[in-house]
């Protein structure tokens, strides 16, 4: 039994397999755009969630391909937060946030993520791979048309 003040979540799920190349990396950005907005989330929110799938994104192309393989981006969004998922098809490589200079060109991307997103980590995948995640802090859709 419910009563009419109660807030009902309902999970949304979206996820889609990419080639495993530089130029996917802009695609996921465009549909993980797509999806949030879909979802009713608001710019913000939707900026954030995807700078930081593209690092994630970025990272499986750069460091995690293996020929004839693609990565995954998977988004599980709930409410308050949206889990970001990213499943590539190297496992010996896990993340790792590297400390860098003013001079560095790459290697700030997981402390981007780090910064962005509420908690973050990684995990084995079957039957190979591993997948690197973010949970990232969001306002609900209802909390954004009230703004």
């Amino acid at each position: 039994m419910t009563n009419d003040n109660q807030q009902h979540t309902i999970a949304q799920r979206w996820a889609m397999q990419f080639t495993s190349t530089p130029r996917c990396v802009r695609l996921v950005r465009s549909l993980v755009d797509k999806t949030l907005l879909s979802w009713g989330y608001g710019r913000e929110d939707i900026d954030r969630t995807v700078l930081v799938c593209s690092e994630l994104a970025t990272n499986a192309v750069r460091h995690g391909h293996r020929r004839g393989h693609r990565f995954e981006v998977r988004l599980s969004g709930e409410g308050a937060t949206c889990l970001v998922e990213v499943s590539d098809a190297r496992s010996r490589r896990f993340p790792r946030v590297m400390e860098t200079s003013d001079e560095d060109e790459h290697g700030r991307g997981l402390q981007l993520v780090s910064a962005l997103a509420k908690e973050m980590g990684h995990r084995a995948r079957n039957p190979i791979g591993k997948t690197v995640w973010a949970r990232v802090a969001l306002a609900t859709p209802e909390e954004e048309t009230r703004a």
